[in-house]
């Protein structure tokens, strides 16, 4: 089945409504966002959550020794990196932290240029450019970015077109996470196209910004498992 991670958590009552729901992971945001959490409130929120739900930290650029900190006290299971962290930073991290390590890679959005886009194959491909080595790398989550922003704009990029790294990727047997504007109403779309190992939601499934939407939710978990049932 598609793995499903809903990110932005920021309180205990919608962890706990995520989890009965179905989600198979929940992210806390650590960088600086709408839906950023402090370690201390994000520690109590994982200690009341059942065993089975996995807690991901997203982090942008952070110190190791921030994260792997973070990591022990909130006790999470895997770090996502969403910034410019290269193959030295992962290799590093890895020695300080048990979790699993989920590596970012960004979709221009609007389309780039030529020039763009074969540097977004390559990221998307894991060759060429400085992402860790995939040992190193449990999963891999493509997300959309605009020049100048860390990425969660809440947009979809172009699956057709822009997903040429994406199916490479997967095709040489990597974890690979489809995010960036997904909602209840296109991700049954996103699976049919992409086939992802996993998807990843935020403001698709918001009422505001750091709160979430209990019908949203509901939808957008039962379109994935229809979606997973629909596979041939």
């Amino acid at each position: 089945m598609t793995w499903i991670k809903i990110c932005g958590t920021t309180n205990l009552e919608d962890a706990l409504m995520c989890a009965e729901a179905g989600a198979d992971a929940l992210g806390f945001v650590f960088a600086e966002s709408p839906r950023k959490i402090d370690a201390v409130t994000a520690a109590k929120i994982t200690a009341s959550l059942p065993a089975n739900i996995e807690k991901v930290g997203v982090f942008v650029d952070e110190a190791i020794e921030r994260v792997a900190e973070i990591s022990k006290s909130v006790r999470l299971d895997a770090i996502q990196l969403h910034g410019n962290e290269d193959a030295d930073y992962v290799r590093e991290l890895r020695k300080r932290i048990s979790g699993r390590i989920i590596q970012t890679v960004l979709k221009r959005i609007p389309k780039p240029p030529l020039a763009a886009a074969l540097t977004d194959l390559l990221h998307g491909y894991g060759m060429g450019l400085p992402l860790g080595s995939h040992e190193e790398i449990y999963a891999w989550l493509y997300d959309s970015k605009r020049d100048g922003l860390p990425g969660g704009t809440g947009i979809k990029w172009d699956w057709k077109d822009g997903g040429t790294g994406f199916e490479m990727s997967q095709k040489r047997g990597l974890r690979c996470i489809v995010a960036g504007g997904l909602t209840p109403k296109n991700v049954d779309e996103a699976i049919r196209i992409l086939h992802p190992w996993g998807v990843d939601v935020v403001s698709g499934v918001e009422r505001a910004p750091g709160k979430k939407d209990p019908a949203k939710i509901k939808a957008f978990i039962r379109t994935v498992r229809e979606a997973d049932r629909g596979k041939v």
